[in-house]
């Protein structure tokens, strides 16, 4: 008696734990993701959650991790990202990367990414708005505290940085349960 009750506790246990995981399955099944590196990213996980997956932002993510900026860009925020790919990383002069990774350049490489970051949710249509209402080229306060300017061009959107370098926003309006990330194809520079 005793074997078969616990049979039908473990099977109760087994199916307790498949409706979990398909109600999990269901909730971001129901979501309306974006496709980035080959991942779906779901506005229910947060920034840093949705950009490990992404094997586009892997020279990102390891950034983040080096700068020690995880913790900061799994707050509730809302934050605008623009996330350079592994591609607009590789533009870099050579060894930059590598330099910028050793941890005696830890606040470079956190002023670099957080050059890449503005408070707030800002999407597509949103930043389309600002560039319009200012005349063609909207200016925005980055986290590392300089600004950035937004433009418009043949309808897509681009970024300028203080060093007249411009990244074009290849992906838009991937939402975050903390913000928005926009995919850039160029790596940003303060001045």
């Amino acid at each position: 008696m005793s074997s078969i009750r616990t049979i039908a506790l473990a099977g109760a246990a087994v199916l307790a734990l498949a409706a979990g995981t398909a109600s999990i399955t269901t909730s971001f099944a129901q979501e309306k993701t974006v496709t980035v590196g080959g991942a779906p990213m779901y506005p229910s996980k947060n920034i840093v959650q949705n950009a490990v997956n992404s094997k586009d932002h892997t020279t990102l993510v390891a950034a983040v991790k080096a700068a020690g900026l995880v913790d900061t860009l799994q707050s509730p925020g809302p934050f605008t990202v623009f996330a350079p790919t592994n591609d607009a990383f590789a533009k870099l002069p050579a060894g930059t990367v590598d330099t910028l990774l050793k941890p005696e350049n830890k606040k470079t490489l956190a002023n670099v990414l957080t050059y890449h970051v503005v408070a707030g949710r800002m999407s597509a249509k949103d930043l389309m708005e600002k560039v319009k209402a200012s005349g063609g080229k909207a200016m925005l306060k980055t986290v590392e505290g300089a600004d950035i300017t937004v433009s418009e061009k043949d309808g897509k959107l681009w970024i300028w940085d203080a060093k007249g370098g411009s990244a074009q926003i290849t992906i838009q309006n991937v939402n975050q349960s903390n913000g928005v990330i926009h995919v850039i194809d160029t790596v940003l520079l303060p001045g």
